[in-house]
């Protein structure tokens, strides 16, 4: 509705208003919003209450800078998405561009679903999105894992290198790691309780004896956290080690990695192994599954 002086121009707009809605163009909250505006909003109202909310609203801070995003939801065409795709393949993984082209996606389809935005066709939905990165399967040898350890053991940051070993012989991710905290603890029945996982569910840890004597080992923090440390004072130290160590290209994340495909070697099977590391989805595992051929050799007699 709108309020005018003359019945002309009351009848004009009448006519106007008609035909964008037609043509898919008229937002029915009476703004011609852009698609940072629907971003912004999406920032604020749905990222906060998702586990990964602190990459997502960084990636949203990227994206926010892009001039794609300066153009109204009525213009914005599957070209503007397609174009965007095709620059950003020239500056970052393919990986990066696919989730933020699933943000994009997402935040649109909220809007028109939830939000009462006129969008008759979400853009994104005519656009192909690039396959992800190949799935990593770097794995430490013996010796190098030796190197790596003895380099962890020259910073002088106490939970360093107790951190390190618990997450080999655990497999957890780096957040669960860094929300863990002495009361979720058993030593009696050596589990570790999560009650809140990315998965957005709790589950119980085993843990090793080598596990439990790396905890025993660690002085408790007044703070209740097992290791009281930040993402960025991990990163400088773990960026430290390895190139002390000369080991190249071995993420901390691939530790889980690293941890996951040991179990299997163990002899531990599917079910027991998603038990330990929270996979929902067996099909997973296989990223983290790549067994050494040699030590299949030697089973195979």
């Amino acid at each position: 509705t709108k309020t005018f002086s003359l019945k002309s121009d009351a009848e004009s707009w009448v006519l106007e208003t008609e035909l964008n809605l037609a043509r898919g163009n008229y937002n029915s909250q009476g703004q011609d919003q852009t698609l940072g505006d629907i971003l912004s909003r999406y920032a604020q109202d749905v990222t906060p209450n998702k586990r990964g909310a602190e990459q997502e609203t960084f990636r949203i801070g990227k994206l926010l800078r892009n001039p794609i995003t300066d153009i109204k939801l009525s213009e914005l065409k599957a070209v503007d998405i397609v174009k965007y795709r095709d620059q950003r393949l020239y500056e970052v993984t393919p990986t990066s561009v696919l989730k933020e082209l699933i943000l994009l996606n997402h935040s649109l389809d909220t809007a028109k679903k939830e939000w009462g935005v006129n969008l008759q066709i979400n853009p994104l939905h005519d656009v192909r999105r690039p396959k992800p990165n190949p799935q990593r399967d770097r794995r430490l040898d013996v010796q190098e894992f030796k190197k790596l350890l003895v380099s962890c053991l020259e910073e002088r940051a106490y939970w360093f290198y107790p951190l390190i070993i618990f997450a080999i012989e655990t497999g957890m991710r780096r957040g669960e790691i860094f929300e863990l905290r002495w009361q979720d603890i058993n030593f009696q029945k050596r589990t570790a309780f999560l009650p809140l996982t990315k998965n957005g569910s709790s589950r119980s840890i085993p843990l090793s004896l080598k596990a439990i004597d790396t905890l025993q080992s660690l002085p408790r923090d007044i703070s209740g956290v097992v290791f009281p440390v930040s993402k960025t004072a991990l990163r400088g130290l773990w960026l430290r080690a390895c190139k002390r160590a000369k080991t190249e290209d071995f993420r901390f994340h691939d530790l889980r990695h690293e941890a996951t495909s040991r179990f299997f070697e163990k002899g531990l099977n599917v079910m027991e192994v998603a038990a330990i590391t929270g996979h929902r989805d067996l099909r997973m595992l296989q990223r983290y599954t790549h067994l050494r051929a040699e030590d299949l050799a030697v089973k195979l007699g």
